[in-house]
């Protein structure tokens, strides 16, 4: 992504002093429902260009706003796009195909800003997705669709 993402305006972080203390490993895979955003990151590579701070490992810049994250990542050379580290005080995890599982233990995982269109989850969101009498694309329950 090069741009803004459109009309559409992602999140305020959850607590902006604690932008830059959480940890650089985070879940890996979406868990489809997000609670709220803890910061936004921009990723750097030095083998892609980025200036060689970590005796050539990857490293991260964190932000406070999408804004200022999306204008680092068009000037750093060597910056992905920015990311969203979401909290997910649940989530669904889906082992196999089809296959979806309610977590109810908190977790923090890195998502595309895109994804934060998704509206926020309720205590309703799970439930619904998982009931049988859910309709036959139960991401439109995700999407706010349903």
């Amino acid at each position: 992504m090069t741009g803004r993402l459109s009309d559409w305006t992602p999140p305020a972080v959850l607590d902006p002093s604690k932008v830059g203390q959480y940890p650089a490993l985070a879940g890996a895979g979406g868990g489809y429902v997000w609670d709220a955003v803890l910061e936004y990151r921009v990723w750097c590579h030095p083998h892609d260009g980025a200036p060689d701070l970590e005796d050539g490992s990857d490293y991260f810049y964190a932000f406070t706003t999408y804004e200022e994250a999306l204008a680092f990542s068009c000037e750093e050379p060597g910056a992905e796009p920015p990311l969203a580290l979401v909290l997910q005080e649940e989530h669904l995890d889906e082992p196999e195909p089809g296959q979806f599982v309610h977590v109810k233990e908190p977790r923090i995982a890195e998502w595309p800003v895109e994804l934060l269109r998704r509206p926020r989850r309720t205590a309703e969101t799970i439930p619904a997705f998982l009931a049988p009498d859910a309709p036959a694309n139960r991401l439109d329950i995700l999407r706010g669709l349903a």
